[in-house]
């Protein structure tokens, strides 16, 4: 995908990016395995696919100044797109149909701040 052409927009751009960089870094420490990366499809999409034993974990990465923020900013409507994509993604990988699947957050705040939310809501 290419980044945006505005200056305001490409700081965020490099910002998501190096958020969701830190986001894998931090979960293949606590012992996920990284499933995808930046899952699209045209009824959703996904930050991070990881699992760890039999359990999925979808993850949308947020870099906010605050916990709340981060919080606030994954709508009722992204949520439910985050929700078709997932159903998208396991269809095509039946391996992984037995697994449980949960949603999370994972925010990253000023100075490297973060916060896995684990289970940040249900689909």
């Amino acid at each position: 995908m290419k980044p945006p052409a505005d200056p305001g927009r490409i700081r965020a751009y490099t910002r998501g990016l190096s958020a969701e960089f830190l986001c894998v870094l931090l979960l293949r420490l606590k012992g996920y395995r990284i499933v995808a990366r930046r899952f699209r499809c045209p009824l959703g999409e996904i930050d991070i696919v990881a699992r760890r034993m039999r359990q999925i974990a979808v993850i949308e990465v947020k870099a906010r100044p605050s916990e709340r923020e981060a919080l606030e900013a994954v709508s009722p409507r992204q949520r439910q797109r985050i929700i078709r994509a997932t159903a998208v993604f396991l269809g095509r990988h039946p391996a992984l149909s037995g697994h449980d699947c949960r949603f999370d957050l994972f925010w990253v705040g000023p100075g490297l701040r973060h916060k896995h939310i684990m289970d940040a809501w249900r689909s």
